[in-house]
């Protein structure tokens, strides 16, 4: 029922690779969205998921990174390495500059055997394309809604073809860390409001969001962003970040990410701590005991693993109470 979307840095790909069991044992399908050139950890992290068969989707035809101008490159790809992986789907991104004909060509390019699931991130001609979908596409098994891009009105035209899922964006944005809240804020109520939603599952750009930065500049605050949920709450999911003491310089990135570890131990091992304690929080508390800084490339992998790992463990507790 989860669909986390995944941008294919480095960390990202890695995370998915070590995530390939509980995904997998959870019934979560990651997306993945290429954006680098070598293929190396894309790889990787498909050979993972393929080994604990898990569902994934990867994107074919990628708009930001270094293969939105190269899905040739992609479709060799998947076919020469994962031909018998069938729990892979092809995703079709299908974007505001696309023509109803682009979109058909686009999703025709690929292996009529393979499921294909419909990205939806600003296309236009939705009641046309559901009419092609039904009648010339019958291999398209999921429309993934990118929330901030298509409404109800355009959702209705996919609502029988497929299985749909609804991609909401919890992370609010900030061009830097320093000026997230200290208190704890509000990230998303969709894994229980999804029903409502009318579609069949929910999912979100983890607590990276949906900004796609080409590059990164050094860090003046050093930020470890952890969700949780909220049972007090409705169940709803929070996040809150725990940043630095010092934030006016770029320097001494390692000494300040144990002043931000330093508070997320101590709000974790707090006495009625609504944090799960996930394998990432464990990781979290050793490299505090360590005082060894892993890297800020690490941290959001731990952070994304975490969040993973967080509803997985929600919804395997809502089972047992049912």
């Amino acid at each position: 029922m989860y669909y986390p979307y995944f941008r294919g840095k480095q960390y990202e790909l890695i995370t998915v690779r070590e995530s390939a069991s509980l995904l997998a044992s959870s019934g979560f399908v990651p997306i993945i969205e290429p954006v680098r050139e070598h293929l190396s950890g894309l790889e990787k992290a498909l050979k993972s998921l393929a080994k604990h068969n898990a569902a994934s989707i990867i994107i074919a035809n990628p708009q930001l990174g270094d293969h939105r101008d190269d899905g040739e490159k992609l479709r060799t790809f998947i076919g020469d390495n994962f031909a018998d992986y069938q729990q892979l789907q092809i995703g079709c991104l299908l974007t505001e500059e696309m023509k109803k004909e682009d979109a058909l060509e686009e999703c025709k390019r690929h292996d009529s055997n393979r499921d294909i699931a419909l990205i939806h991130a600003g296309f236009s001609g939705a009641k046309s394309l559901g009419e092609i979908v039904q009648q010339e596409l019958p291999n398209v098994a999921t429309n993934v809604f990118l929330e901030d891009y298509c409404g109800k009105l355009y959702q209705r035209h996919f609502k029988k073809l497929g299985t749909n899922v609804l991609v909401r964006d919890g992370y609010v944005a900030r061009k830097r860390n320093r000026d997230h809240p200290d208190r704890p804020e509000f990230f998303s109520d969709l894994h229980i409001t999804y029903p409502d939603e009318n579609v069949d599952g929910f999912g979100d750009f983890l607590m990276v969001g949906d900004d796609f930065p080409e590059g990164g500049g050094r860090a003046y605050t050093v930020a470890i962003h952890l969700t949780f949920i909220d049972s007090d709450n409705d169940d709803a999911m929070h996040i809150q970040h725990f940043k630095s003491d010092r934030q006016d310089t770029p320097i001494d990135p390692a000494g300040k990410f144990q002043e931000a570890l330093i508070k997320l131990v101590a709000a974790v091992q707090e006495p009625g701590s609504k944090f799960y304690k996930t394998e990432a929080v464990d990781e979290f508390c050793d490299l505090h005991d360590r005082g060894h800084f892993p890297g800020l490339g690490y941290v959001k992998k731990l952070s994304m693993k975490h969040h993973i790992e967080t509803l997985a463990k929600f919804f395997e507790i809502s089972e047992t109470e049912k």
